[in-house]
């Protein structure tokens, strides 16, 4: 065992603040990360402020962060992908069960006995699992992943989060060149979705309720803008799309973007509303439309996302940080002020 420095919550309503955290020594399957940066993920100040308790209680001190990029300082006997000074990513999972139907599929997300990068049960070391608001982190090399070497590492850090979560589904659903393709919001998921779905070479087209946001959709690379409050804008694509996804977290009127779906479309939610939406049967029922939802990606597909990014110069645009800034930076995600991303460079983190 050995002590690292690391932010945490000592409870619902406290600041992140300095603190000192317990890491296992690495094993022979493991590698030390020395974390150079962590992107903020909105589940971490859920999680921070235990507004996920019903589901799944935060336990105090948390460390947050899922979004981990670091360079591998010890690796052990065992360990053949990875070797000293290969720069290396962690995203929101560090061990499963490796024997069960979803992990031998390679999507480990759905394993019963997955363990999260926090607010897990440590089955190592006991206690809980801490995140990437670290100095280092110690991980099984089958839960460590390639960064190509050529990508701006802050911006690479929410690959592992925001990334794999827009890749996963358009490569499921099958978005490519020719396809039609609906991102519903702008923010740290969507601004991803606009860029992987104009890199699949589809037609996109961006939905936001706010007009100041046409310009920056179409630097990103969308080839249409449509504010949702008006409808004749919305009428004008009705039926068209092959695929929409989602990136809402908040409510809305989900029946307004399945009716833009063509015959066999398909609408994915990877954001998650507080409240259940309300979904008319008859605008699925006519025209065999799916709704359907998705969670991150295994670790096989995230590989292949960070290699996409890495041939198509994907990352994603983020804001800088130290780790000193992190409340504000809460408060600021809060008013989606940030464009998109935050990440923390943890070098700051030696100051703290």
């Amino acid at each position: 065992m050995y002590n690292a420095k690391a932010f945490a919550a000592a409870s619902a309503t406290s600041p992140l603040a300095s603190t000192t955290i317990a890491r296992r020594d690495p094993s022979e399957r493991d590698l030390q990360i020395e974390i150079l940066f962590c992107g903020i993920c909105h589940s971490d100040l859920h999680t921070v402020r235990n507004e996920w308790g019903n589901v799944n209680p935060t336990i105090y001190p948390c460390v947050p962060g899922h979004e981990i990029v670091g360079r591998v300082i010890k690796a052990g006997a065992a360990v053949t992908r990875f070797k000293p000074g290969d720069i290396a990513a962690v995203g929101c999972m560090v061990d499963s069960d490796g024997a069960c139907p979803e992990c031998q599929a390679g999507l480990e997300q759905f394993c019963p006995n997955l363990t999260f990068t926090f607010n897990s049960p440590d089955k190592q070391i006991g206690g809980v699992t801490f995140g990437g608001y670290s100095e280092s982190v110690v991980v099984n090399e089958h839960f460590v992943l390639r960064v190509p070497s050529h990508l701006n590492l802050a911006g690479a850090a929410p690959l592992l989060c925001a990334g794999i979560t827009t890749y996963s589904p358009m490569r499921r659903w099958g978005v490519t060149k020719g396809k039609k393709v609906g991102i519903v919001g702008l923010g740290g998921l969507g601004h991803m979705g606009v860029k992987f779905a104009h890199a699949f070479g589809a037609h996109v087209v961006v939905f936001t309720s706010s007009s100041r946001k046409k310009e920056a959709a179409r630097q990103l690379g969308a080839d249409d803008v449509v504010v949702s409050r008006h409808a004749g804008e919305m009428q004008k694509h009705a039926g068209s799309f092959d695929f929409i996804l989602d990136t809402i977290s908040a409510d809305h009127d989900i029946n307004a973007y399945i009716n833009l779906l063509r015959r066999g479309g398909n609408l994915t939610l990877v954001g998650a509303a507080p409240k259940p939406l309300a979904v008319a049967a008859f605008g699925l029922l006519f025209g065999n439309r799916i709704l359907s939802g998705s969670l991150i990606g295994g670790i096989p597909e995230t590989q292949e996302m960070l290699d996409f990014c890495g041939q198509h110069n994907i990352t994603a645009d983020v804001e800088v940080i130290p780790i000193q800034k992190v409340n504000e930076a809460y408060e600021r995600l809060l008013k989606s002020d940030v464009k998109y991303r935050f990440s923390i460079d943890l070098a700051s983190l030696k100051s703290a």
